[in-house]
């Protein structure tokens, strides 16, 4: 009882509540008074190591918002501020590609005699199996101040260096986003899909033939209503069908106005429509091609100045091409209806695609002399193409516009096999009958936009193949893809006659396509 008796005592003298002498407790009042002081000290000693606490933590706090974040995953590498509104990010792609063809011509006509090598008489050469890089795309992107940013992507591949994105945004809010520089054309569906989240080895005759790809110029957009509409717009300096402009001046000074609409009503929803998506984009400009080039001595790329575009295959051979006086004059207007489709571990795309392209004959073109169109020549031309695309993950995986993460990675050692998605697609282009006429529209033989021994007016390719997703990162891709052609080969290497009937199709292409890619 004592014991406890001291105890309070001493909590109440700590306290100052006890002021007067306790006999119990103390000899005399000096000793009270000395302790007293004690405790008064001890308290005092208590308070500053509290406050040192305090600021230590606020010393901590503050250097916890002052240390940068490192990050490394499978999204890439990045380091940026504690508070999020300054990063940089590092990614890449890099696709090891192999094509075998089984069938197939590779056409080497219109270049020099000692650059063509050796024909045969419909003047091919068999298409070659080749190895390549498709796509060597390191990429630096980031964020300051929380809403502006920036993409740097350089290409590698193909033997030279480019830049295949380069511009900066400006992030002011969901519903209005700013973008200058080189970039992705909004138009397309397909096109918006990354290089290494593509289902196909190659993009579609919508992606690839018609619509274009990258371009330069501004272009805002934004989500409304919930996320459930984007939009977008934009005034570029405008590319040849499936064109990707240099990062250099636009010589011509016209502009190209593009625009597009895309809604996912039913995202948020609980019924099978959660996955639908559906919308429309197009392009417009007035364009006129250069009329005084120099095919003959000029490379392949500057010949693409006159505004007109050549067409490929799935195995990127060339089966179309614009004869050398031909040139663009006029009006060029595309328009894509499309659509998509996600529900478990389906996946659809379908897009279809129409180019109305205004299009003059040079009267001829001479060295350091002005051409000039040929009179009456000027023909609006129309080409469209079309794709379906269907995907279905075997193993379970939910599909998805964008890469596919296996519910488990493929591990010798642990048993996984990664993801595994079957493909298929059918994809058409048709060029515009008069393309292969005369001015008058009556004969295929003389004075024509394009040379229908030469150059095919349709082509019909089907695809069917198989990606494994060994992780999120890596891909290993294998497409086979038949395609058939209508015109493109003349009997022997005799002029088309007017009617045309002595015109034959073009070798059908049969093609093997295999791609290891790894992505972050």
């Amino acid at each position: 009882m004592q014991f406890k008796f001291s105890k309070f005592a001493t909590a109440l003298l700590a306290s100052g509540i006890i002021s007067l002498p306790i006999t119990a407790s103390a000899n005399d009042s000096s000793e009270l008074e000395e302790l007293r002081g004690l405790v008064q000290e001890l308290s005092q000693q208590v308070k500053v190591l509290a406050r040192k606490g305090e600021i230590n933590e606020e010393a901590a706090a503050a250097d916890k918002k002052a240390t940068p974040v490192v990050k490394a995953g499978t999204s890439g590498f990045s380091f940026g501020s504690a508070d999020g509104k300054n990063e940089i990010k590092f990614r890449g792609v890099l696709q090891a590609d192999h094509r075998h063809f089984s069938d197939g011509a590779n056409d080497v006509r219109n270049r020099s005699a000692t650059r063509a090598g050796s024909l045969d008489a419909n003047g091919f050469h068999d298409a070659e199996d080749t190895s390549l890089l498709r796509r060597v795309r390191p990429t630096i992107e980031g964020k300051v101040a929380g809403k502006y940013g920036f993409r740097f992507t350089p290409e590698f591949a193909g033997g030279s260096a480019s830049a295949v994105d380069a511009y900066v945004d400006a992030n002011l809010s969901p519903a209005f986003k700013i973008r200058a520089g080189k970039q992705k054309s909004i138009v397309g569906l397909e096109r918006l899909q990354g290089g290494g989240d593509i289902k196909f080895v190659e993009r579609s005759y919508v992606t690839n033939a018609i619509l274009p790809n990258r371009d330069l110029g501004v272009t805002v957009s934004g989500d409304l209503f919930n996320n459930t509409l984007n939009y977008g717009v934009g005034i570029v300096n405008g590319v040849n069908d499936g064109g990707n402009i240099s990062t250099g001046t636009e010589y011509n000074g016209e502009r190209e106005y593009t625009a597009r609409l895309f809604a996912t009503p039913f995202k948020d929803s609980d019924t099978a429509l959660a996955g639908l998506g559906f919308g429309i984009g197009g392009t417009w400009t007035n364009y006129t091609g250069e009329r005084n080039l120099d095919f003959t001595g000029t490379s392949a790329a500057d010949a693409t100045r006159n505004g007109l575009p050549s067409y490929v295959s799935d195995g990127q051979q060339t089966f179309f091409r614009y004869n050398s006086a031909s040139l663009a004059d006029g009006k060029r207007i595309r328009f894509t209806p499309q659509a998509s489709y996600y529900n478990g571990p389906f996946g659809l795309i379908t897009e279809y695609a129409r180019v109305n392209q205004d299009v003059s004959l040079l009267a001829g073109t001479t060295t350091n002399t002005a051409t000039v169109i040929s009179p009456n020549t000027n023909k609006k031309l129309s080409h469209d193409a079309w794709q379906v695309a269907a995907s279905y993950l075997i193993t379970g995986e939910d599909a998805s516009f964008r890469g596919v993460k296996p519910k488990q990675d493929f591990d010798l050692d642990k048993g996984g096999w990664g993801a595994w998605e079957l493909v298929a697609r059918y994809s058409e282009i048709n060029l515009d009958d008069d393309t292969f006429r005369n001015k008058a529209g009556t004969s295929y033989s003389t004075n024509t936009y394009a040379n229908l021994s030469e150059s095919a007016k349709s082509a019909k390719s089907w695809t069917a193949g198989v990606n494994w997703y060994l992780n999120s990162n890596a891909k290993i891709a294998l497409n086979y893809s038949h395609t058939s052609f209508d015109g493109g080969a003349g009997v022997g290497i005799t002029a088309v006659n007017a009617a045309g009937t002595n015109i034959r199709d073009r070798e059908s292409e049969n093609a093997l396509l295999a791609r290891f890619q790894v992505a972050f």
